[in-house]
């Protein structure tokens, strides 16, 4: 099993204590999944993917001090957290529960296949039984495949039109290729393997899959990911540019294969 990293496990310990103490009785299981669980978890960049069991479904004041909880880690601890809240019989479902992202907690979202498909093949029991439950592949494939043909396809068009990115801050563009070329990577690999890996995984899978002549531009994202500040392109304009192009070709090949 992947080992909890000592920032990971520090927060989480916090978490629970003020869990229980503040909202008695009603945490029942916590896993883990995300980077993590596919062991390519980041220090100081990677957030805490998890997911909690509770015992019933919380009221309004309930919420209130479930967001004060989150708000007393986030100003005292890093990582940053990132999860939901689902009752037992909610498990492996489509039913709407408490998201907690970004310091805000958000009603009515709903899990999406990719992280079902972490949670039950690869999720990290951190509390509570292992889970148990089913996820159709088919289910992940189409939710992967919409998500190339409507989020990935309107990011290369933002990318594309590079003029108004080329007037940011350097940290920012850098940011923006790594999860990019990364982020649609790992899309790719999904439709081609029927599994879910990690950002750097993907790149590395990208490498021996795709043609030569994409290689700079993923290294690059790859070398960014790792915080190297390597670069393989004489200009801002020309690195877009070749970001934007591979982002093309991968959603062109980006098929639902061996069904």
């Amino acid at each position: 099993m992947v080992k909890i990293p000592v920032s990971v496990q520090s927060v989480l310990n916090e978490y629970m204590t003020l869990l229980n103490e503040r909202l008695p009785n009603t945490l029942v299981g916590l896993y883990l999944h995300g980077s993590i669980a596919l062991n390519a978890f980041v220090e100081n960049s990677s957030d805490i993917d998890f997911l909690t069991i509770i015992n019933h479904r919380l009221a309004t004041s309930e919420a209130a001090i479930l967001y004060e909880i989150h708000q007393s880690i986030a100003r005292n601890s890093k990582p940053d957290m990132d999860g939901y809240y689902l009752i037992q019989e909610e498990i492996g479902s489509q039913a709407e529960g408490l998201y907690y992202n970004g310091g805000q907690l958000q009603d009515k979202t709903v899990i999406n296949p990719v992280t079902w498909w972490i949670l039950k093949n690869k999720g990290i029991p951190v509390l509570g039984e292992e889970l148990n439950f089913a996820v159709d592949r088919m289910d992940l494939l189409s939710y992967v495949s919409e998500n190339m043909n409507t989020y990935w396809a309107n990011r290369i068009r933002k990318i594309e039109d590079s003029d108004p990115l080329l007037l940011l801050p350097k940290e920012f563009l850098n940011e923006e290729i790594q999860w990019s070329i990364l982020g649609i990577l790992r899309q790719y690999y999904t439709l081609r393997e029927h599994d879910i890996i990690s950002k750097l995984g993907a790149g590395e899978y990208a490498l021996k899959h795709i043609p030569e002549e994409w290689h700079h531009i993923i290294n690059e994202a790859i070398q960014i990911r790792k915080g190297t500040g390597k670069t393989f392109f004489e200009s801002e304009k020309k690195r877009l540019n070749t970001a934007s192009l591979l982002m093309e070709y991968i959603l062109k090949e980006s098929t639902i294969r061996d069904i």
